[in-house]
């Protein structure tokens, strides 16, 4: 039987920010632009290039400034037109028309394994993509289009890994396993944070393709430290009674979630900019001396 295609991604977007204080506290961290693009909407489009259609966010309270972003705003676009902005005008109703975007709440904040599983009854019965808002990733064939393709080919949940210093292993979660081929392999263990003697220096990224099995084994997984849900623990029951493929992506990842990581996506964003590249390098030449 041929592999399900990808069509329905499932964005986690109830957290509030709080790294980024006071900037979120009426902002939805979701929506701090990457130069003017917001966050969101580049793990949006990423989506869509990977062939997906319906993208859920799962929202708290406060959040719907996120779902605006992706509607029609109808004034906004009859001023554009009215001023002559015309080709701006097409770029915002192009940002309503990317996909059909849902949104389910997460009612409490039980971790990201809960997050998933509100999501279960809009996913159905098929497979499909998680993506993280905080793991911006840039590359030429998009992240999320790397994962799908390899599910297409192996038919197996597929999560992103990336090589890590070993110094850095305890701040994500890592995976260990046998070679499937040069950049995927079949998990054998998966180890959140280890504290010591971490099995490989492959960290789980925010990116993974998941068969709707897991909504299964995410309702049985007993809650961890704070009474979350952890979504690693059911990739490990996932991994040891189906299989669970790692992929290491090709491109680079930085994370939006940590303020330097933030800064680091903007400026590399910018300097591929043309309208603004050339002003950025000499600028940073000056202030680097």
């Amino acid at each position: 039987m041929a592999t399900r295609k990808i069509r329905k991604a499932v964005i986690p977007a109830a957290g509030l920010g709080t790294r980024f204080l006071p900037a979120t506290k009426a902002v939805p961290k979701e929506l701090l632009p990457i130069v003017d693009i917001p966050t969101i909407q580049y793990i949006v489009a990423e989506a869509v290039a990977a062939g997906v259609r319906d993208v859920i966010l799962v929202c708290a309270r406060g959040k719907d400034s996120i779902v605006d972003h992706f509607d029609i705003a109808g004034e906004l676009e009859a001023h554009l037109d009215r001023t002559g902005k015309h080709e701006l005008r097409k770029q915002m109703r192009a940002i309503a028309q990317m996909a059909n975007v849902v949104t389910v709440r997460q009612q409490e904040p039980l971790g990201l394994g809960h997050a998933v599983l509100c999501a279960k009854d809009v996913v159905g019965d098929e497979p499909f993509l998680i993506l993280l808002g905080d793991d911006v990733i840039d590359a030429k064939v998009p992240g999320a289009k790397q994962l799908a393709d390899c599910w297409e080919r192996h038919g197996l949940g597929t999560i992103a890994l990336m090589e890590v210093p070993p110094e850095e292993t305890h701040l994500y979660g890592i995976a260990a396993g046998t070679p499937v081929d040069g950049r995927t392999m079949r998990i054998d263990r998966l180890v959140e944070k280890p504290k010591q003697d971490a099995p490989s220096n492959l960290a789980v990224i925010g990116r993974y393709v998941l068969p709707p099995r897991i909504f299964e084994i995410l309702e049985q997984v007993k809650p961890g430290v704070g009474g979350e849900i952890q979504l690693t623990d059911a990739l490990a029951v996932l991994a040891r009674e189906d299989g669970l493929l790692g992929h290491r992506f090709e491109g680079d990842r930085y994370d939006a979630g940590d303020r330097v990581g933030y800064l680091k996506a903007n400026i590399a964003y910018a300097l591929k900019r043309p309208d603004l590249a050339p002003q950025l390098r000499e600028w940073l030449r000056e202030v680097t001396r």
